[in-house]
């Protein structure tokens, strides 16, 4: 039996409530083994749930298993107490064990450093650890080998018969069993996180490549078409410089020949009046009647008429013609250049992977923004820092300035927004009032009740109206019906390069209300029309 009971291990035949000896052993339907008393003492305190556990693997039983001794576990459990396995009284000559009080037990080693005895109860030997003493309870100065749940902290067993008596506690190893596959759920999670976030880095690097390589294909092609371009226009400004002088050339020896034929014209006609001179200076009657008759009739001019009626115009109609040519070029130019820049701008860089999906992300791009009290409608009051606007029936005493609005209740912020902006307006008061968040061009018109001055009713500015009832979205004066709960704080987001513009309901979630897809050729300004006398709209202070 001696040499049986040597071959038995002590710890198997614990029972891990109490960490003692298993006393009246009982095996659970899951296999484990406890001290009646102990898994009694376990599963009234789960009474109130109904469902039954057991401390170490946590499979729970309905109902209540059914409690009977393990005869055959309670034999070998009085086996290994005869065996002397346990801790024996130290005999006279024996080494006893230097931690006991009251009886000495017989030490089972002996430390050659410190030259301390320890028995099997005191000799406890873990991995190397800086903070040992953590592992000791102060109290009672054993190991903490026990997890409270009730108070989350670790105990030794004979707090659980003192001040953790009644709680629900489980041997430390199995609640780092639980927790260890807890913290391995978080972890996966983790790495799933880590794994999708490199898969969108490896994306748009991919993108970026791409980007890099159009970018350049296209610079390529256009160097190539500008050129062709540029010689095709060159060789039509050859051509008109070839007719032009061809047509001088032409008109030049047509103006030449009539000029030789006028001269020669000149030349006989003052030969003409030379003789007519000479004949009229004959004194001799007699002579002069009789050289009369000889002379030649005076021939017509061919020429006079048609000169007087040509126009002296020239190639100014050839000059207009060109002119008009480049008008009609620079209009097609022009329109061909914004639809170029459209297309540049308009480039989608996996932007809306990389739009923010929570709060948190949101506010990461938060934006300290007021309003200008100069773009401000007298009857708005601003206050807080120009961060708050309420519509008053009492006009404020600004000055006269070219960017306020004069008629509609409207104000802009202080700053331009570019990049990626985000922020949060607040609305309240008014009874049935509500707001316009809007943001806009800095050049739309201030001046008149025209809808070019509205926020939303033209093409330089975007709006949503939120009121108690319902909730649109404006711009170019198209109106879009917006569905979802709206509550009273409304978050705007804006990528001024993607061309997004967001709007969303800000509770205890974010709902996305309205979302535009866009190109913003200029600058934006937030912008805030209160719709009733009384009611206030304030910028909120983002953390």
């Amino acid at each position: 039996m001696e040499e049986r009971g040597v071959q038995l291990d002590e710890a198997n035949f614990s029972c891990s409530i109490c960490l003692d000896v298993l006393k009246d052993p009982v095996t659970i339907p899951c296999g484990h083994s406890y001290c009646m008393n102990c898994i009694k003492e376990h599963w009234d305190r789960e009474d109130q749930r109904r469902t039954y556990s057991c401390p170490q693997c946590r499979k729970t039983f309905i109902p209540r298993p059914v409690l009977e001794k393990n005869i055959t576990l309670a034999a070998l459990v009085e086996d290994l107490k005869k065996t002397g396995l346990q801790a024996a009284p130290a005999g006279p000559e024996d080494v006893a064990c230097d931690v006991c009080t009251g009886r000495k037990m017989k030490a089972a080693k002996s430390c050659l450093v410190c030259l301390a005895s320890y028995c099997e109860k005191h000799l406890h030997l873990v991995d190397p650890s800086k903070n040992l003493q953590e592992n000791i309870c102060s109290l009672h100065d054993e190991v903490m080998k026990i997890f409270c749940r009730t108070d989350q902290q670790c105990i030794c067993y004979l707090c659980t018969m003192d001040e953790h008596k009644g709680h629900e506690t489980v041997p430390a190893a199995a609640e780092r069993t639980e927790k260890q596959k807890e913290l391995q759920v978080r972890r996966e999670n983790i790495q799933q996180r880590i794994q999708d976030q490199e898969k969108d880095v490896k994306l748009l690097q991919q993108e970026l490549e791409a980007i890099n390589v159009s970018a350049d294909k296209a610079v390529e092609d256009s160097e190539k078409i500008f050129t062709e371009m540029i010689r095709l226009i060159q060789k039509i400004r050859s051509d008109v410089k070839q007719q032009i002088r061809s047509q001088q050339e032409t008109e030049v020896s047509r103006v030449k020949e009539l000029q030789e034929e006028l001269e020669q014209e000149i030349t006989e006609l003052k030969r003409k009046d030379a003789e007519l001179e000479q004949l009229s200076d004959t004194e001799d009657h007699s002579q002069f009647l009789l050289n009369y008759p000889s002379l030649s009739a005076l021939s017509e001019s061919t020429h006079s008429s048609s000169i007087n009626i040509r126009p002296l115009k020239y190639f100014e109609d050839v000059t207009a013609a060109v002119s008009e040519l480049r008008e009609k070029l620079q209009d097609i130019l022009r329109d061909i250049c914004r639809n170029i820049s459209l297309a540049v701008t308009g480039v989608d860089v996996l932007l809306s992977e990389l739009e923010p999906k929570t709060r948190a992300g949101f506010l990461k791009y938060a934006s300290e923004i007021t309003l200008d009290p100069t773009t401000a409608n007298r009857k708005l009051f601003l206050s807080e820092g120009s961060r708050k606007v309420t519509l008053v029936n009492k006009q404020q005493s600004y000055a006269d300035h070219p960017d306020r609005f004069t008629d509609w209740f409207q104000v802009l912020s202080t700053m331009s927004l570019t990049g990626r902006c985000y922020w949060e307006v607040e609305w309240k008061g008014g009874g049935e009032g509500g707001v316009v968040v809007a943001v806009s061009y800095k050049n739309i018109r201030r001046g008149g009740w025209s809808k070019k001055c509205l926020f939303g009713a033209n093409d330089k500015s975007w709006s949503l109206c939120c009121d108690t009832n319902c909730c649109a979205f404006f711009h170019n004066n198209i109106k879009t019906p917006v569905s979802g709960p709206v509550s009273s704080r409304i978050g705007v987001y804006l990528d001024h390069r993607a061309g997004i513009l967001s709007f969303y309901s800000v509770s205890e979630t974010m709902t996305l209300l309205h979302r535009v897809q866009t190109t913003f050729t200029q600058p934006l300004y937030a912008g805030i029309r209160p719709y009733l006398f009384g009611s206030c709209v304030e910028l909120i202070k983002l953390k």
